[in-house]
């Protein structure tokens, strides 16, 4: 399929993704196969900046930056774009952040990739040393948070709407569910 839609077949490498940039879309490079997944709804674009607009402030305060849909390096042939990412400072002219700049990642739960995020992407970003990963469920307004323990991640708290997630660290910032949603 990637062959008919990209021109060529696999295994794709880092060079041959990079061209790919700029083609409507997602794609994501994970070991040399392309996972393409369309847009986001509305619903995901209101969550994710709704989200990245609490953040960027407090991201600001500590001296780091707040980013949406960049391509993140976790380790060469692996390159997802997450839907928020909080960084160190970065050099904005290149095509991708690596892991290591990366102190917390952001996904908004759609139903056609729940598992992507859920299993695949949340087990690349810890073993790529990533301490923090939130994750923001559409269907229930639900937001996990997990913190990296070793390759893995730990769940360290679930804020259901009514309730306020603190965050901390990397940055501190309020967050209640019902805020994100539209």
């Amino acid at each position: 399929m990637t062959a008919t839609v990209f021109g060529q077949d696999g295994p794709w490498t880092e060079k041959d993704y990079l061209t790919l940039m700029g083609r409507r879309g997602r794609v994501e490079l994970f070991d040399g196969s392309l996972h393409v997944t369309p847009a986001p709804t509305p619903r995901h674009q209101r969550i994710q900046r709704n989200l990245g607009n609490l953040l960027e402030t407090a991201a600001r305060r500590v001296g780091l930056e707040l980013l949406e849909t960049v391509n993140v390096r976790l380790k060469p042939g692996r390159i997802p774009i997450p839907d928020l990412v909080v960084t160190e400072p970065i050099d904005f002219d290149e095509p991708m952040i690596e892991a290591r700049d990366v102190r917390l990642v952001c996904e908004v739960i759609s139903p056609s990739n729940a598992a992507t995020d859920k299993v695949l992407k949340m087990h690349y970003y810890a073993a790529a040393g990533i301490e923090w990963y939130l994750l923001v469920e559409q269907e229930t307004s639900t937001l996990h948070l997990y913190r990296r323990q070793g390759r893995h991640y730990r769940e360290v708290s679930v804020t259901k709407p009514a309730d306020v997630l603190e965050l901390t660290d990397p940055v501190r910032a309020t967050i209640r569910p019902e805020d994100l949603v539209p």
